[in-house]
């Protein structure tokens, strides 16, 4: 789970700001919205709001990047040029992310210092908790020079084994500007076996849905998942749009392309070449079609979806038939699933696009009373609807503001001491925890001068 995130000097936080999911002691509502990791408490949902602008988004992106970071094992581009601008350039000060979570039931602390294309200092703790001492397991600095040092637990230092693996790192491997957590988790190491339990949570936990995302191969899953199936259906029976079931249309090359020997052949052997034996194509709104093979044949599949009209008459339809918010729905069923079965961890930016705010609202709420859920759910929105004290916690609710500075501030609700009966949504639309926009006078604006009448 995650439980906090460090942010300073990068996009529009010029000031160091922390987010966290860690429970007020104050609170005693929906305490099923806390799970529990030997007497320490983690919140399993949270909702950022904010203006346009107010950089409630640059939190997502910021793990983003520090997940793209860990993965791929260079600094992102969008990382290298993402200092905050309102800053004189003779400071050339460090940019610095650092996040804290449970890998099963392990906390860790991993943060990053980077300034342009070197990474100052990488480190890894497990976490005490803020009531124990962290315990180092790893520690790489980089000094201007541009030569690395390694530190690690003292086990690890003492063992002489490990000691000439970490001069072959630094020799051979380690850079600059490359982080090495997954280095080490690569490594078959006794001492860094933590090193690869924190990467699976980067690599594994971590899941992250920007607006554009969309779930890949969704109807060879539905096609092959029938527990997946199950449950899509059941959820997007359950919203009353009236769709009443779903399949996947299976065709084979021949009857996709028909006589065109020359598409199928490009395709068998684009199919031959993939690793997965599969090709996901983009036909435009999100919707995608897979190229699949399966024994010896070579499947194109695509997702329908059933609604009944009139006399209880039932017809099979095309995504492209459907709108935005059905395809988006569809979009988050297997997260959904996902994340009320699995320890994971889902960020989800600007969670109500395209989708009705009654339905954004039912899919929260499934999520929101679900007592058997195992992971977590973050999200960005505007959608005021979902302010409701049934459906959060006041500490599950933040808000982000910027500044005069131009620095974003981020806050929760539960700062301001409100009752658990008071009517949260009224409040935040009358401006009470500021992260609305500013709305002139719009006779100011004069707008008659542009009127063509």
């Amino acid at each position: 789970m995650l439980i906090r995130v460090v942010i300073n000097n990068i996009f529009s936080f010029g000031e160091e700001k922390e987010f966290n999911l860690i429970p007020h002691k104050r609170l005693k509502t929906l305490n099923h919205h806390k799970y529990d990791f030997n007497g320490f408490e983690v919140l399993k949902t949270s909702s950022i709001y904010g203006a346009n602008g107010a950089g409630k988004s640059n939190i997502v992106k910021c793990i983003s990047l520090l997940q793209d970071l860990v993965i791929e094992e260079n600094i992102p581009y969008k990382l290298r040029d993402s200092k905050f601008k309102f800053t004189s350039e003779k400071e050339n000060r460090s940019q610095i992310i650092g996040i804290e979570f449970f890998q099963g039931k392990t906390p860790f602390y991993y943060a990053v210092e980077f300034n342009n294309d070197q990474i100052i200092t990488e480190e890894l703790y497990q976490s005490g908790l803020g009531t124990a001492k962290d315990e180092i397991i790893f520690e790489r600095k980089t000094d201007a020079s541009e030569k690395t040092t390694l530190k690690f637990s003292e086990e690890f230092e003492n063992d002489e084994k490990s000691q000439i693996l970490k001069s072959i790192l630094l020799e051979e491997f380690v850079s600059p500007n490359k982080p090495v957590l997954k280095l080490l988790a690569n490594r078959e190491n006794k001492f860094l076996t933590l090193s690869k339990k924190a990467f699976s949570w980067f690599y594994e936990t971590l899941q992250i849905i920007m607006p554009e995302s969309r779930p890949s191969a969704l109807a060879h899953r539905i096609d092959t998942d029938d527990e997946l199936k199950k449950y899509a259906e059941e959820l997007m029976c359950s919203f009353n749009i009236g769709i009443s079931a779903l399949k996947t249309e299976k065709r084979s090359l021949k009857e996709f392309f028909g006589e065109d020997e020359e598409e199928i052949a490009k395709w068998t052997k684009r199919i031959e070449k993939s690793p997965k034996k599969m090709i996901g194509i983009s036909v435009g709104k999100g919707i995608e079609i897979v190229i699949v093979k399966e024994g010896k044949e070579i499947w194109v599949k695509n997702l329908q979806v059933e609604h009944t009209g009139k006399s209880k008459i039932s017809a099979w339809f095309d995504l492209d038939e459907e709108s935005d918010g059905t395809i988006r729905l569809l979009d988050f069923v297997p997260a959904i699933q996902d994340v009320i079965a699995q320890e994971r961890v889902y960020l989800i930016d600007e969670i109500e696009r395209s989708i009705h705010p009654l339905l954004i609202r039912e899919l929260i709420r499934k999520f929101s009373i679900d007592s058997n859920t195992k992971g977590q759910l973050i999200f960005t929105t505007h959608e005021s609807n979902l302010l409701n004290q049934e459906l959060f916690r006041q500490d599950e609710i933040w808000f982000a503001e910027k500044d005069k500075s131009g620095t974003t501030d981020l806050y929760s609700l539960v700062d301001f001491k409100e009752h658990k009966t008071i009517d949260i949504r009224k409040g935040y639309l009358n401006g009470r925890y500021g992260s609305i926009p500013f709305l002139g006078n719009l006779q100011d604006l004069n707008w008659h001068q542009y009127d063509l009448n």
